[in-house]
């Protein structure tokens, strides 16, 4: 009788997770027919694995391993560029086809969403099990790729449920289900769960979800914050965390980075792509009306070692003029001149609502408020024009001597099709089937 303790009624909600199978690779394999069930990984523009098919992840292959080790475990490896503009046209058409059953649909990343179905069986005359079933073959039908779908009360376990039997997956756990899906799932593989609260747990001798799940409410308020309160009641079939319809307005964090090709030792050059880091990621924060109070900047090296500096600001800023001088600090202790580097990445934190700049004690007014002027014309320009048709002289040197790449560009990339500009492409993908 230990699912008593969690719901009585099968579907007080029914709330749907989508989860991409190997997205990346999946989409390759719609575009490419021929490399379906084959070994293929994405990232060759990394060096690293950015994604691995499942018969790749059957020989060993995994996200993050180095090109060349990868290569080792698998000498048959098909490596492609990530290929992100066709990524997304892939993860629109998903939330697109979400929609047909419900308006309630998050987008939480580009090959995940959630959809609350609460109420849909009579106006989609099927139960909660057919229409998850109806969605997730309109999506193989319509994309050629498998998704893992999973049918909860709640969306920690509609995430439990999809990540249960994947790649290709339908998992229902409703109400009186819920202690059986719990039972054999170790506390790290709930969502929301991370190390630090997974070692708190394993002190207090809990290494189940069931476990946890099943400690007294006034326990898990007194020792654990509201996140951990929040995950228990949801584990127990209460739904606290709603299906959010609305964009994305918000940020923690905003990174920005570069991987090259070949890797560098220039030290103007490495600290022209570290500004342009940054003016990518001010960009970002600007359009959310953000500023940073911290900054931190990355070089990684050819050793794929990562060195990293931080610095704290005098006062929220997301105008690299103003941040050159923070930058050119942290990369002179970074850098090296014996070292050769790969790549270069800048990460703005503790984001803050920006608010009109205040001039300090020490700063001339006038200058404040031309700083704002200014950066409200680059803004209008990259918008009208396109990200970078105004950049930073101290960033000029990737104009000269190129970006850098690593492996080959995409297909899409060197197509254009009429009317398409480098950067203004139509919302297609370029399938490859023989004629």
């Amino acid at each position: 009788m230990e699912e008593l303790i969690f719901s009585l009624h099968s579907w007080p909600r029914a709330i749907l997770h989508v989860d991409g199978d190997a997205f990346f690779t999946s989409c390759e394999e719609a575009i490419h027919p021929e490399l379906r069930g084959r070994a293929i990984v994405t990232g060759g523009e990394r060096g690293i694995v950015a994604c691995a098919s499942y018969a790749a992840k059957k020989l060993g292959v995994k996200r993050g391993l180095s090109l060349a080790e990868a290569r080792k475990i698998c000498p048959d490896l098909i490596v492609m560029p990530s290929d992100y503009e066709t990524y997304s046209l892939f993860s629109r058409r998903i939330f697109h086809i979400l929609r047909r059953f419900t308006p309630q649909v998050e987008e939480y990343s580009i090959d995940e969403a959630f959809a609350d179905i609460t109420g849909m069986r009579r106006a989609l005359s099927n139960s909660y099990e057919g229409i998850a079933g109806r969605i997730k073959g309109e999506i193989g039908r319509e994309l050629g790729i498998t998704v893992s779908v999973g049918l909860s009360v709640t969306k920690v376990l509609a995430k439990v449920a999809s990540k249960y039997c994947k790649p290709d997956g339908l998992t229902l756990i409703p109400g009186r289900a819920i202690a059986f899906f719990l039972r054999d799932l170790p506390v790290e593989g709930v969502w929301g769960i991370g190390p630090a609260t997974t070692q708190y747990l394993r002190k207090m001798g809990i290494r189940t979800a069931l476990e946890f799940a099943r400690l007294p409410e006034e326990t898990v308020r007194r020792r654990f914050t509201k996140p951990g309160v929040e995950i228990w009641h949801e584990l127990r079939g209460g739904s606290l965390y709603p299906v959010t319809e609305e964009e994305k307005s918000g940020y923690a964090s905003i990174s920005k980075g570069k991987t090259f090709f070949p890797p560098r030792a220039d030290k103007a050059y490495l600290f022209a792509h570290l500004l342009r880091n940054c003016e990518s990621a001010c960009l970002k924060a600007r359009h959310y009306r953000l500023s940073p109070r911290r900054i931190v900047a990355i070089l990684k090296k050819q050793n794929f070692a990562v060195l990293a500096g931080e610095v704290r600001l005098l006062r929220p800023s997301s105008y690299p003029l103003e941040l050159t001088g923070l930058l050119r600090e942290l990369f002179d202790h970074l850098y090296d001149t014996r070292d050769l580097y790969r790549a270069t990445e800048v990460v703005l934190l503790d984001l803050a609502p920006a608010v009109p700049v205040q001039s300090s004690l020490f700063e001339d007014p006038l200058k404040v408020e031309k700083m704002g002027k200014l950066y409200g014309a680059v803004d209008f320009l990259a918008d009208r024009h396109g990200k970078h048709v105004l950049h930073l002289g101290g960033s000029h040197p990737i104009e000269i001597y190129g970006r850098g790449r690593r492996g080959h560009p995409t297909v899409r990339e060197e197509t254009r099709f009429y009317g398409e500009t480098k950067r203004g492409h139509l919302g297609l993908p370029i399938l490859h089937v023989k004629a």
